[in-house]
């Protein structure tokens, strides 16, 4: 495990990035800093305000303002791991008992809100119109984020949902924005859900503004999809099938469509995500025989599988690489029956059919276009 120290007004956090030991991956950015430096100051003014943190990575922002017994919610399932992780190594900062998810926000209100902005547009859309319902009177949206990764129509985003009070100037590139409430609310905004037709399914796939390819299938997924019926025909019924990343659940939909026989599970790192999938089969197979789980991989221990299907994440925060796939295959091999397989695409040039061997005995490549492969795996 690799640690830093981040040094800010109210003193100093040992942090740890989980999930990699790549040293020049920090568990904060600038960002972070300059969050952590207005809400400092404002807070020495008014250190009874009610602060609320939205979308922290990995506790940074909680942790620090730990004296201020801030709320913490985010789409990402991955902070209750990174709070436990980081808290351990600082004693002095207290955990909030529940990190909240969309799943289940906070109802409470708040003086001042602080928000790390996301790379979506349609998503800080969303977080700035459900922010303004969840200020109080004359109440504070703080929003930071690094200028590269900024959403292409990030200022007319602000314009239309907040009243912009300043824009701080660039600072080790990275920007604050600071507002008070707008009028815009969630309530009859038409953009929360997006989709499309799965036409060889006749299913509808809808999803929130965090997930994935939420308004056209992906062309990873595309390549995937006709390996799925000759994937299972092997299973018995009853079986059980994981939809590990699930996203917009489309892999899982695509099972059920086939085979109503199956037991599937759909899991993701993004709350969202998994709202979306529960939605779009409680739609289509109501009937269906699911479990949703919104977790950091595969959570706990869940016994194990007949197949796994996997479409991975290969950015992080801005960070693209195969570190998250490498934790997901690993899970995957600990989580497959003796006769279980692995289904995975993947990005050509992230060369998972070595990442694979880590972990899988056997890998046969099942598919593949200029982009993409298709590959199956299995431990014996």
């Amino acid at each position: 495990m690799t640690t830093a120290v981040l040094d800010f007004p109210g003193g100093s956090l040992t942090l740890s990035r989980p999930g990699t030991d790549d040293p020049s991956l920090r568990a904060w950015s600038s960002a972070d800093e300059l969050l952590l430096q207005e809400a400092f100051g404002r807070l020495a003014i008014a250190p009874d305000s009610r602060v609320l943190v939205i979308d922290d990575q990995y506790g940074a922002l909680t942790l620090g303002l730990s004296p201020f017994s801030p709320d913490s919610v985010a789409d990402s399932a991955q902070l209750r791991s990174a709070l436990a992780l980081n808290a351990a190594l600082n004693p002095d900062c207290t955990v909030p008992e529940q990190v909240f998810s969309w799943m289940q926000p906070p109802v409470d209100t708040y003086d001042l809100i602080l928000l790390k902005i996301p790379r979506e547009a349609d998503y800080l859309d969303w977080l700035l119109r459900w922010a303004n319902g969840a200020l109080k009177q004359h109440g504070v949206i703080l929003a930071a984020g690094m200028i590269k990764h900024l959403p292409d129509r990030s200022v007319d985003v602000f314009a239309r949902t907040v009243n912009v009070e300043k824009v701080g100037r660039a600072v080790k590139k990275a920007r604050l924005i600071t507002c008070s409430e707008g009028e815009v609310r969630l309530d009859n905004w038409h953009g929360t859900w997006k989709g499309y037709e799965l036409e060889a399914q006749s299913v509808r796939v809808d999803a929130m503004p965090a997930v994935f390819a939420r308004e056209k299938l992906d062309i990873g997924t595309r390549l995937m999809l006709p390996h799925l019926k000759p994937a299972l025909e092997s299973c018995p019924p009853g079986a059980r099938v994981l939809d590990l990343a699930c996203g917009n659940g489309i892999l899982g939909l695509s099972v059920l469509a086939g085979r109503a026989d199956i037991e599937m599970t759909f899991s993701d790192v993004s709350s969202q995500a998994v709202m979306s999938a529960r939605c779009n089969v409680s739609t289509a197979f109501p009937d269906a025989k699911t479990t949703f789980l919104h977790a950091d991989g595969v959570a706990g221990d869940r016994g194990s599988f007949d197949r796994i299907l996997l479409n991975p994440p290969f950015h992080e925060g801005g960070v693209v690489g195969d570190h998250i796939a490498l934790r997901l295959f690993e899970q995957a091999a600990q989580n497959l029956s003796d006769t279980g397989r692995l289904v995975i695409v993947g990005n050509r040039h992230l060369g998972y059919h070595k990442s694979l061997r880590r972990y899988f005995p056997q890998v046969r490549q099942l598919d593949a276009n200029p982009k993409f492969v298709v590959f199956e795996a299995c431990r014996g």
